[in-house]
């Protein structure tokens, strides 16, 4: 019986042989929420009680108890959002004894939007305000808060439901912007911008439905302000977009039919702030 080498590699090296310039890539490794998060009913309750600022709470479908009820209430009196979910989704948080619920500490303290304005009308400052509608990716929202920071925003409004997670990867992207630019969480924005309207805010949207291009515009934004951008998927809300008194897009000459919204946001903040120093 004829006797078959083993044929060489093309290359010449041996099949165990790694090549030189072989690198070994880490797997990618969950995020660490363990220092972030609480559970268990009482020490939730506490937290609550102790005025920490919960990004968000999760609590069993269907749990029907004293400290649950008392958990719900504190945590709409703050604001705080929460979600009934079946026990494999608490499962999926943690590992250890939930009893039947699981929250996130927030990384910041939310501000609250009522008696930032006043105070910046009091210091003869023209109000910058960012209102991000339904904007859910986290590293968007921190890209955007770093833009908005270096562009003169003085507060950023997200809604209670519906908006990105307030945690280590946000803050990361932000380079630390979300330690600077207050970030007030706001249950109705539609309510909110009906107040700023009120409070004798300008509103403009950014919007590829918008009839006017950005470059042709002759809107005057040096005054007070408030820039809504809303996400990659469906935009700004109808309902919002029906409250702006400027509906503004972005011009673009590429295929490609829409900008990221760090970027477009970032374009938006850059000719407010243009105005502002040419004036």
């Amino acid at each position: 019986m004829e006797n078959r080498q083993e044929r060489p590699r093309p290359s010449g090296r041996p099949l165990n042989e790694r090549r030189p310039d072989y690198k070994k890539y880490p797997p990618r490794q969950a995020p660490d929420r363990s220092i972030e998060m609480v559970f268990g009913l009482r020490p939730i309750m506490e937290a609550l009680q102790a005025g920490k600022t919960l990004e968000k709470i999760y609590l069993l479908k269907g749990a029907k108890n004293t400290i649950v009820s008392d958990i719900s209430a504190l945590a709409r009196a703050a604001g705080t959002p929460i979600s009934l979910v079946p026990n494999e989704k608490l499962d999926n948080l943690t590992r250890k004894n939930h009893q039947g619920a699981v929250a996130f500490l927030s990384p910041i303290d939310y501000a609250p939007l009522d008696n930032i304005l006043p105070t910046l009308f009091e210091q003869g400052k023209s109000p910058l305000i960012l209102v991000l509608d339904r904007i859910t990716d986290v590293r968007n929202f921190g890209a955007i808060a770093r833009s908005a920071e270096c562009l003169g925003v003085d507060a950023i409004v997200v809604p209670t439901h519906g908006a990105a997670q307030m945690n280590g990867d946000a803050l990361k992207t932000s380079a630390g912007a979300l330690t600077r630019v207050p970030v007030c969480r706001e249950s109705n924005l539609h309510a909110t911008l009906r107040r700023l309207k009120d409070s004798g805010l300008q509103v403009v949207a950014c919007t590829e439905k918008g009839n006017e291009t950005l470059e042709k515009a002759t809107i005057d934004m040096t005054g007070p302000l408030v820039v809504v951008m809303g996400s990659e998927e469906d935009g700004i809300s109808p309902e919002l977009q029906d409250l702006a008194d400027a509906r503004l897009r972005i011009p673009m000459i590429g295929q490609i039919g829409s900008l990221n919204v760090s970027v477009a946001s970032g374009i938006l903040l850059y000719e407010v702030l243009r105005q502002r120093l040419v004036n």
